[in-house]
């Protein structure tokens, strides 16, 4: 007559490989409600965007300063029809006025007050918000963000 022999370190190991396996279950399951990386909002919700403005200052070698402002992010994403309000924080520099090339969108955004931007584009492609007080390298810039459509 043969008799199963269960050794207490298979037993051990048997039964963490289960509690691992099930609290991955549980902890999957219980995640299935949340909301993917990717917008899943139907068409009558806006989707918020946050930015806000920055700045960067070195001293040179020779004690000059230099400065270069930014929106930070400096790349957001859209999908094509999709409503968003970009909501801009003004952090640094007094004001920096804005356009969004290849489009009429064109404001002001003020240190220390939010600035919304309503968005929605019908065509793919890159869209370039610039700040026309730093649009360049010799005025403390680029202060250029970039908006993926797609």
């Amino acid at each position: 007559m043969q008799f199963l022999v269960l050794k207490m370190r298979h037993l051990i190991t048997f039964f963490i490989t289960f509690m691992v396996i099930a609290s991955a279950s549980v902890w999957f399951y219980t995640q299935s409600g949340s909301l993917a990386v990717f917008n899943q909002a139907d068409d009558k919700e806006v989707r918020e965007i946050h930015m806000v403005t920055g700045e960067f200052k070195a001293k040179l070698p020779d004690g000059k300063e230099i400065e270069a402002y930014r929106w930070d992010p400096g790349t957001i994403f859209l999908e094509k029809g999709e409503k968003v309000n970009l909501k801009i924080w003004g952090v640094n520099g007094m004001e920096h006025p804005y356009i969004i090339e290849g489009t009429d969108i064109k404001g002001v955004v003020k240190k220390a007050e939010e600035t919304v931007v309503p968005l929605q584009f019908d065509k793919d492609g890159v869209y370039r918000l610039v700040c026309l007080s730093h649009p360049d390298k010799d005025n403390s810039g680029p202060m250029v963000a970039y908006i993926v459509v797609d």
